[in-house]
């Protein structure tokens, strides 16, 4: 059986180094045969802000193309996702994408006497395509890769993604033509990997 790739651009600009990256990626996925499909966020039509929260007892509704997003993880083995750190995270529009798609009943489950919910998501693992202008070692060493622990702790590993890994792509405004290429022909690999 093949494996299913879902890629989601988190990137607002498809003329962004995370859009090629994701390209890098998807060509090294194609040289596997395995399937593959794409979610660019900003061309999806959806209210970012998840305004009430989720209130218990009330359906949520979804937009078409969330919907269609939700289809798409769920077909999905394993997930690429591609963005640029802005002031600490990811843009808005990603992190509302998260918001309104990660629901429960969909993504996570609560039992009534149990303290952590079901992951309704296991079996699937992910990878962070990450861009950003701070230096790779200040990311690490001083800000320790916060974000990258919310992602993996708070986030994904909570609604049942495993494993969750993360490519640091810095600092873009130094960065030459021969580095980005070295980039890209490194996520190419890693497509080949499926991984």
């Amino acid at each position: 059986m093949k494996t299913n790739i879902l890629l989601i651009l988190g990137h607002p600009s498809q003329n962004s180094f995370c859009n090629a990256l994701l390209n890098a990626y998807k060509k090294g996925v194609e040289r596997t045969g395995a399937n593959c499909k794409t979610i660019y966020i900003s061309e999806l039509d959806f209210d970012v802000n998840l305004a009430d929260g989720y209130k218990t007892g009330e359906k949520l509704q979804l937009e078409a193309d969330l919907v269609e997003a939700q289809k798409l993880i769920l077909w999905a083995d394993h997930v690429v996702l591609a963005y640029p750190n802005w002031w600490g995270f990811m843009p808005a529009i990603t992190k509302g994408f998260i918001d309104r798609i990660l629901l429960p009943d969909f993504a996570f489950k609560h039992h009534s006497g149990k303290i952590f919910p079901e992951k309704l998501l296991k079996g699937k693992s992910l990878r962070f395509l990450v861009t950003m202008d701070t230096p790779k070692w200040w990311f690490y060493l001083i800000y320790r890769a916060s974000q990258y622990q919310i992602l993996k702790n708070i986030v994904f590993g909570y609604v049942g993604f495993d494993p969750i890994q993360f490519s640091t792509f810095g600092f873009m405004r130094k960065s030459t033509d021969k580095q980005r290429n070295k980039w890209l022909q490194k996520v190419e690999q890693l497509g080949t990997q499926l991984k």
